[in-house]
């Protein structure tokens, strides 16, 4: 058992909407706006483009259906890592919560910041990644690398005076960006173009699964290599519908939370898993396929608004995809110093991250997550950690995953008031395509996979080091 003080101490805030909007708000950032290209080129069609974020989603909504379980048997601050702790112990939750910190969340704040930066600079050029303030040798750092540290320390700071400031930026951006979203998919389909459509999705290309290359040229798949063609195409929709779990971090802080955060989970999850099938749904009937795929860095999002808007498109996208990430950074920052909160808490990380400050949020460990968040920022790697991110991810989805059916049999008399939907069918379902996708990934993109489950694997020594340091600063 934990030896997690109750979250007594933590403000009760959070409402329904509020979660929910926690869960949606963390989901959208830009992904939505650029992965279709990449998924575009490694799919070849119209098809198996809907394929993916048909399983994207469908992964999604099973796994967050499936820790609707977990959260109202354990709602505590730290989601993952209490559910992680219960099923299999102190090792497992703390090689979680490490790979958490060191790259999970961190390198995936700094993403959005730079994403949020990026396209800040459509509207003012001098924030854009080529204006370098800095060069040393080969290593540079950019003015959209200063704006993405510096929207992590605003954002960080807002968070620290109480999560009533945190939760109004996080519901109010998150309603705005999807009233965005509904908007632009409403325009797309009212600018359909019906021969763009009918080339996309005429019967001998709809499902011809090949490789598009950005300058035109096709190449076939081999059986076995359609596989991991499916399986690198789906790397980006999984990352772009990551961190749906982000209200279960904060349990200690929502009302009602046995109710409230499985609902928030089912709800914020669905709400954007149609948006992403519908917006993708609009692309094919505005873009052919190899526009799509050979999108200028992947901006497909872009290519569209023009097509839409004509020349002030590129405007409007460059403020909704600003709005979308500088909201879902919010919730990331808001939610990721709950899990280093509760492993403080186990004597498993600096003792002053456990600490509460006078507005009854974890402020240290949201600053040392800013800290590093920000390191990730100077070093320019944060886009070749998708992979290695997403593997990383899947691999403990499916653990929490297996974990219920291992607590059903090791602890049944723990009140479950809610039960994982289409147990044992949807979760099983759910743990056969998570393993499958993590084999394909080590398989087909060793390079990125393997650099991310060494780092996770660090954490079993690190325990054990922690354990016999019994860290106390």
């Amino acid at each position: 058992m934990s030896n997690q003080e109750n979250s007594q101490d933590f403000k009760k805030s959070l409402g329904l909407l509020d979660a929910t909007m926690l869960v949606a708000g963390s989901m959208i950032g830009s992904g939505i706006f650029i992965v279709s290209s990449d998924i575009a080129r490694n799919t070849g069609s119209a098809g198996w483009l809907m394929v993916v974020w048909l399983i994207c989603g469908f992964m999604t909504l099973a796994a967050a259906l499936s820790y609707g379980e977990l959260s109202a048997m354990f709602p505590k601050a730290g989601g993952q890592y209490i559910y992680l702790q219960e099923a299999y112990g102190p090792v497992v939750s703390f090689t979680f919560g490490w790979t958490f910190f060191a790259v999970i969340q961190t390198a995936t704040i700094a993403a959005v910041g730079v994403a949020f930066a990026k396209f800040t600079a459509y509207l003012f050029p001098v924030l854009d990644e080529d204006v370098y303030l800095l060069v040393l040798g080969d290593y540079h750092i950019s003015s959209a690398q200063v704006l993405a540290i510096a929207v992590i320390v605003l954002l960080t700071f807002i968070n620290t005076g109480g999560v009533k400031n945190g939760k109004t930026v996080q519901t109010v951006l998150t309603l705005i960006k999807i009233l965005s979203l509904v908007l632009l998919v409403i325009f797309g389909f009212a600018a359909f173009d019906l021969e763009v459509w009918n080339q996309n999705w005429s019967s001998e290309r709809m499902w011809n699964l090949q490789r598009l290359n950005t300058d035109g040229s096709t190449a076939d798949y081999a059986t076995f290599g359609a596989f991991g063609a499916i399986s690198a195409a789906l790397v980006g929709a999984l990352f772009s519908s990551d961190s749906w779990h982000s209200s279960s971090a904060v349990a200690g802080e929502i009302k009602n939370p046995q109710r409230n955060i499985g609902l928030s989970l089912a709800l914020g999850t669905l709400m954007v898993t149609v948006i992403y099938i519908l917006t993708n749904l609009m692309y094919t009937g505005v873009l052919t396929i190899e526009e799509m795929a050979s999108a200028p860095k992947d901006r497909v999002a872009m290519l569209v608004a023009q097509e839409i808007f004509g020349p002030v498109g590129i405007a409007i996208l460059a403020i909704m995809i600003m709005v979308s990430t500088f909201g879902c950074n919010n919730g990331l920052i808001l939610a990721g110093a709950r899990i280093y909160y509760s492993m403080a808490k186990d004597g498993l990380f600096f003792k002053k991250t456990g600490t509460l400050n006078k507005n009854a949020v974890p402020a240290y460990a949201l600053w040392l997550q800013a800290v590093i968040a920000s390191i990730w920022c100077l070093t320019g790697k944060y886009g070749d950690l998708l992979d290695m991110i997403t593997c990383v991810v899947v691999m403990f989805y499916v653990l929490c995953i297996i974990g219920i059916f291992w607590l059903r049999y090791k602890r049944p008399d723990v009140p479950r008031p809610y039960k994982a939907f289409g147990y044992p069918f949807i979760p099983a379902i759910y743990i056969l395509m998570g393993i499958s996708f993590i084999i394909l990934l080590v398989i087909y993109k060793p390079q990125f996979t393997w650099p991310g489950i060494i780092i996770t694997l660090l954490g079993i020594p690190l325990y054990y080091f922690v354990k016999q340091k019994d860290v106390k600063t």
